[in-house]
């Protein structure tokens, strides 16, 4: 077992969360091996801080609440808890997710006993308002879609095995610390703001931390679990382009942040060859009988086509700036 110090991080935002946070900071305080702390970043919200100081650290001495002293965002509040956390290593959780095992953590810490694995993640299994969206694909049921990144949860065509990979998924996801702070932590404008749906301020730093060492391992262990609760607004059609669109804008300005080559490296990949299997097997579902199969060809190829208009928007601005 790792010797590792921890600093687990859960940043919030919003009061409407409430009960999700709640339950994923017991969560964490449930854990086999005990964080060395819990950092609760509260996101430039003076309810939300007020009632988080009087709920959470009584549960433990382990917890701490603090506000984001960045600009506010996702970005920002996980930068306060860079300048806040005491852990060897930190662990990050998003407030509407719970681990599903008291071994997440152990588990977590356990691959860093590897002095060249310097980035730790696993994975987010959707749990829905009611049941899953029919325009959502899915080859087997209670299976990752091709789209479930969408909801930040883990997607068809990641690893199933303990692989080495470009990025983490923001939900559930650790970093060796020192390194991270060393090059300044994550860049602003690029993630989450609230409810805007922008993201892969993650990507940008894991992509940035290879860059710097080489050496580095990123590793991706789908055995860790998260359960990710997705909100009933993010199972329409409208959140799906939006969301995807947002994607696009995102990974346009990592693309001029750290190099094409590099933001899009996975990213040519799953459209080349993750995504045209799935049209063509929910095509092939609907001919045989299944209608709403071919719901989930279109919000693939809707997917592909708002990603590529965000993308394109988002260089051309630049270029316009």
């Amino acid at each position: 077992m790792s010797e590792q110090s921890s600093s687990v991080v859960i940043c919030a935002y919003t009061l409407d969360r409430w009960d999700d946070l709640s339950t994923a900071v017991d969560a964490v305080l449930r854990q086999s091996t005990p964080a060395t702390e819990l950092l609760v970043v509260i996101d430039h919200n003076d309810a939300l801080l007020e009632r988080a100081q009087a709920d959470f650290v009584p549960r433990s001495t382990t917890v701490v609440v603090t506000e984001n002293m960045h600009p506010r965002g996702l970005s920002g509040a996980r930068n306060t808890s860079l300048d806040r956390a005491v852990g060897d290593i930190v662990v990050f959780l998003d407030d509407d997710a719970a681990p599903r095992s008291d071994e997440w953590l152990s588990s977590i810490l356990a691959h860093y006993s590897d002095p060249a694995v310097y980035a730790v993640g696993g994975s987010a299994y959707p749990v829905w308002p009611d049941r899953r969206p029919s325009f959502l694909p899915t080859a087997v049921a209670g299976e990752p879609g091709e789209l479930d990144w969408i909801v930040g949860c883990t997607y068809r065509g990641q690893p199933t095995t303990t692989s080495a990979v470009r990025n983490l998924m923001g939900a559930n996801m650790s970093f060796r610390r020192e390194p991270i702070v060393a090059l300044g932590g994550f860049v602003s404008g690029i993630g989450r703001i609230g409810r805007v749906p922008l993201g892969c301020e993650e990507t940008e730093l894991c992509i940035r931390l290879r860059q710097n060492h080489p050496e580095a391992e990123i590793v991706f262990d789908p055995s860790i679990v998260v359960d990710h609760t997705v909100s009933s607004d993010r199972t329409r059609p409208r959140y799906l382009l939006s969301r995807s669109y947002a994607e696009g804008v995102s990974k346009a300005a990592i693309a001029r942040l750290i190099g094409s080559e590099d933001a899009l490296s996975s990213e040519r990949s799953y459209t080349a060859k993750i995504l045209p299997r799935a049209v063509g097997r929910e095509t092939s579902a609907a001919a045989r009988g299944n209608p709403t199969r071919a719901w989930g060809a279109v919000a693939v190829v809707a997917s592909v086509g708002a990603a590529g208009f965000g993308y394109a928007r988002g260089r051309l601005s630049r270029i316009s700036s």
